[in-house]
Protein backbone atom coordinates (compact mmCIF):
# COMPACT_ATOMS: atom_id res chain seq x y z
CA UNK A 1 0.00 0.00 0.00
CA UNK A 2 1.24 3.73 -0.47
CA UNK A 3 2.61 5.88 1.69
CA UNK A 4 0.32 8.63 3.28
CA UNK A 5 0.87 11.20 6.10
CA UNK A 6 -1.34 9.72 9.11
CA UNK A 7 -2.22 11.65 12.52
CA UNK A 8 -2.03 9.66 15.88
CA UNK A 9 -5.95 8.79 14.84
CA UNK A 10 -5.66 7.53 11.86
CA UNK A 11 -6.87 10.02 9.63
CA UNK A 12 -4.98 10.94 6.28
CA UNK A 13 -3.16 14.38 6.42
CA UNK A 14 -3.85 16.59 4.04
CA UNK A 15 -0.10 16.86 2.33
CA UNK A 16 1.69 15.61 -0.28
CA UNK A 17 4.14 13.00 0.18
CA UNK A 18 7.72 14.63 -0.32
CA UNK A 19 11.25 14.06 0.44
CA UNK A 20 13.21 13.02 3.49
CA UNK A 21 16.01 15.87 4.48
CA UNK A 22 18.48 14.37 7.17
CA UNK A 23 20.75 15.63 9.67
CA UNK A 24 23.59 13.32 10.44
CA UNK A 25 25.95 13.51 13.42
CA UNK A 26 23.49 15.55 15.61
CA UNK A 27 23.98 13.89 18.93
CA UNK A 28 27.52 13.68 20.57
CA UNK A 29 26.79 9.92 21.77
CA UNK A 30 26.15 8.63 18.08
CA UNK A 31 29.37 10.80 16.86
CA UNK A 32 31.28 8.75 19.82
CA UNK A 33 30.10 5.29 19.23
CA UNK A 34 30.01 5.52 15.53
CA UNK A 35 34.02 6.87 16.00
CA UNK A 36 33.21 10.18 13.66
CA UNK A 37 34.70 13.16 14.26
CA UNK A 38 32.32 16.31 14.84
CA UNK A 39 32.72 19.47 12.50
CA UNK A 40 31.32 22.90 11.66
CA UNK A 41 28.96 22.10 8.98
CA UNK A 42 25.80 20.63 9.33
CA UNK A 43 25.96 16.82 7.80
CA UNK A 44 22.78 16.47 5.28
CA UNK A 45 21.03 14.13 2.73
CA UNK A 46 18.32 13.45 1.39
CA UNK A 47 15.76 10.18 1.30
CA UNK A 48 13.82 10.04 -1.74
CA UNK A 49 9.87 9.71 -1.47
CA UNK A 50 10.30 6.52 -2.38
CA UNK A 51 11.97 5.71 0.71
CA UNK A 52 9.26 6.40 3.41
CA UNK A 53 7.09 3.65 4.13
CA UNK A 54 4.50 3.27 7.19
CA UNK A 55 6.47 1.98 10.23
CA UNK A 56 3.28 0.06 11.55
CA UNK A 57 2.12 -2.87 11.69
CA UNK A 58 5.60 -4.02 9.98
CA UNK A 59 8.31 -3.10 7.15
CA UNK A 60 10.65 -4.77 5.20
CA UNK A 61 14.55 -4.49 4.98
CA UNK A 62 16.62 -5.63 1.85
CA UNK A 63 18.19 -9.21 1.99
CA UNK A 64 21.98 -9.79 0.82
CA UNK A 65 23.01 -6.39 0.93
CA UNK A 66 24.46 -6.76 4.63
CA UNK A 67 23.41 -5.70 7.93
CA UNK A 68 20.71 -3.45 8.08
CA UNK A 69 20.66 -0.86 11.39
CA UNK A 70 18.08 1.08 13.14
CA UNK A 71 18.47 4.88 13.61
CA UNK A 72 16.01 6.26 15.21
CA UNK A 73 14.57 9.55 14.86
CA UNK A 74 12.05 12.76 15.63
CA UNK A 75 10.97 13.01 12.23
CA UNK A 76 8.94 16.52 12.19
CA UNK A 77 6.21 17.44 9.44
CA UNK A 78 6.71 20.32 6.77
CA UNK A 79 3.44 22.10 6.26
CA UNK A 80 4.76 24.83 4.42
CA UNK A 81 7.21 26.03 1.67
CA UNK A 82 10.56 27.04 3.51
CA UNK A 83 13.48 28.66 1.80
CA UNK A 84 15.85 30.46 3.59
CA UNK A 85 13.80 30.69 6.40
CA UNK A 86 14.26 31.85 10.00
CA UNK A 87 13.66 30.24 12.96
CA UNK A 88 10.02 32.15 13.39
CA UNK A 89 9.29 30.92 9.97
CA UNK A 90 10.43 27.54 10.79
CA UNK A 91 8.41 27.35 13.81
CA UNK A 92 5.33 28.16 11.59
CA UNK A 93 5.54 26.09 8.97
CA UNK A 94 5.78 23.04 11.19
CA UNK A 95 2.68 20.41 11.25
CA UNK A 96 3.70 18.35 13.87
CA UNK A 97 6.39 15.53 15.04
CA UNK A 98 6.45 11.61 14.58
CA UNK A 99 9.56 9.18 14.97
CA UNK A 100 11.16 7.34 12.18
CA UNK A 101 13.74 4.81 11.46
CA UNK A 102 16.59 6.05 9.53
CA UNK A 103 17.54 2.54 8.20
CA UNK A 104 21.01 2.38 6.91
CA UNK A 105 22.82 -0.40 5.11
CA UNK A 106 26.01 -0.03 7.50
CA UNK A 107 27.98 -1.89 5.71
CA UNK A 108 27.37 -0.37 1.95
CA UNK A 109 27.49 2.92 4.15
CA UNK A 110 31.10 1.78 5.03
CA UNK A 111 32.73 0.89 2.19
CA UNK A 112 31.17 4.16 0.26
CA UNK A 113 33.31 6.19 2.84
CA UNK A 114 36.19 4.64 2.35
CA UNK A 115 36.29 5.06 -1.51
CA UNK A 116 34.84 8.91 -1.08
CA UNK A 117 31.85 8.18 -2.55
CA UNK A 118 28.18 9.59 -1.84
CA UNK A 119 26.27 6.98 0.42
CA UNK A 120 22.62 7.53 -0.79
CA UNK A 121 22.34 3.49 -1.74
CA UNK A 122 22.68 3.05 2.12
CA UNK A 123 20.60 5.33 3.21
CA UNK A 124 17.92 6.02 0.04
CA UNK A 125 16.99 2.42 -0.85
CA UNK A 126 12.59 1.94 -1.35
CA UNK A 127 11.72 1.16 2.49
CA UNK A 128 14.93 3.28 3.93
CA UNK A 129 12.67 5.58 6.42
CA UNK A 130 9.40 3.55 8.27
CA UNK A 131 7.29 6.37 9.96
CA UNK A 132 4.83 6.67 12.89
CA UNK A 133 1.97 8.85 12.65
CA UNK A 134 2.06 13.07 13.57
CA UNK A 135 0.97 14.13 16.64
CA UNK A 136 0.02 17.71 15.96
CA UNK A 137 2.57 20.61 17.31
CA UNK A 138 -0.84 22.25 18.76
CA UNK A 139 -0.40 19.11 21.27
CA UNK A 140 3.45 19.31 22.17
CA UNK A 141 4.28 21.88 24.87
CA UNK A 142 8.05 21.85 23.70
CA UNK A 143 9.70 19.45 21.04
CA UNK A 144 13.06 20.34 22.21
CA UNK A 145 12.30 18.43 25.10
CA UNK A 146 10.99 15.02 24.11
CA UNK A 147 12.31 11.46 25.31
CA UNK A 148 11.98 8.72 23.04
CA UNK A 149 13.07 4.99 23.03
CA UNK A 150 13.30 1.91 20.44
CA UNK A 151 12.74 -1.56 22.11
CA UNK A 152 14.16 -4.49 20.23
CA UNK A 153 12.64 -7.97 20.91
CA UNK A 154 11.37 -6.58 24.63
CA UNK A 155 15.09 -4.98 25.03
CA UNK A 156 16.03 -1.37 25.37
CA UNK A 157 18.38 -0.28 22.36
CA UNK A 158 17.83 3.45 21.80
CA UNK A 159 17.31 6.05 24.12
CA UNK A 160 17.51 9.69 23.80
CA UNK A 161 16.40 13.37 24.31
CA UNK A 162 16.18 16.02 21.79
CA UNK A 163 17.27 17.92 24.76
CA UNK A 164 20.21 16.35 23.82
CA UNK A 165 20.85 17.66 19.86
CA UNK A 166 23.68 19.07 19.03
CA UNK A 167 21.83 21.70 16.28
CA UNK A 168 18.04 22.23 17.78
CA UNK A 169 15.21 21.32 15.43
CA UNK A 170 14.19 24.84 14.14
CA UNK A 171 17.89 25.70 13.90
CA UNK A 172 18.60 22.96 12.04
CA UNK A 173 15.70 23.15 9.66
CA UNK A 174 16.65 26.63 9.03
CA UNK A 175 20.16 25.22 8.20
CA UNK A 176 18.50 23.12 5.80
CA UNK A 177 16.15 25.12 3.75
CA UNK A 178 19.54 27.71 2.70
CA UNK A 179 20.41 24.01 1.00
CA UNK A 180 17.00 23.10 -0.45
CA UNK A 181 13.74 24.00 -0.54
CA UNK A 182 11.34 22.46 2.06
CA UNK A 183 7.80 21.81 0.38
CA UNK A 184 4.25 20.92 1.85
CA UNK A 185 4.74 17.32 2.94
CA UNK A 186 8.28 17.19 3.16
CA UNK A 187 9.59 15.22 6.50
CA UNK A 188 12.85 16.62 8.20
CA UNK A 189 14.51 13.53 10.14
CA UNK A 190 16.83 15.04 13.25
CA UNK A 191 19.53 12.72 14.01
CA UNK A 192 19.89 9.50 16.16
CA UNK A 193 21.18 9.29 19.63
CA UNK A 194 23.72 5.80 20.36
CA UNK A 195 22.43 2.67 20.27
CA UNK A 196 22.05 1.72 16.38
CA UNK A 197 22.39 -2.01 15.57
CA UNK A 198 21.25 -4.59 12.67
CA UNK A 199 17.82 -5.81 12.04
CA UNK A 200 16.36 -8.86 11.78
CA UNK A 201 13.23 -10.32 9.74
CA UNK A 202 11.15 -11.25 12.64
CA UNK A 203 11.86 -8.54 14.87
CA UNK A 204 9.55 -7.39 17.36
CA UNK A 205 10.09 -3.37 17.69
CA UNK A 206 8.44 -0.88 20.17
CA UNK A 207 8.93 2.98 19.79
CA UNK A 208 7.94 5.29 22.38
CA UNK A 209 7.75 9.30 21.65
CA UNK A 210 7.10 10.73 25.50
CA UNK A 211 4.19 10.30 26.69
CA UNK A 212 2.49 11.00 23.18
CA UNK A 213 2.47 7.64 21.55
CA UNK A 214 3.70 4.09 21.80
CA UNK A 215 3.67 2.16 18.51
CA UNK A 216 4.41 -1.74 18.15
CA UNK A 217 6.44 -2.55 14.61
CA UNK A 218 7.87 -5.78 13.16
CA UNK A 219 10.59 -6.54 11.28
CA UNK A 220 8.82 -8.79 7.86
Amino acid sequence: MAYQHLDINGNSIALPVGKVVCIGQNYQDHIAEMQSKTAPEALFFIKPATALCSLTPGFTIPSGKGAVHNETELAVLIGKTLKNASIAEVADAIWGYSLALDLTLREVQAELKKLGRPWEIAKGFDGACPVAAFVEKSRISNAQQLAFTLQVNGETRQQGNTASMIRGIHQLISEMSSHFTLQPGDIVLTGTPAGVGPLHSGDTLQLQLADLFTVNSRVN
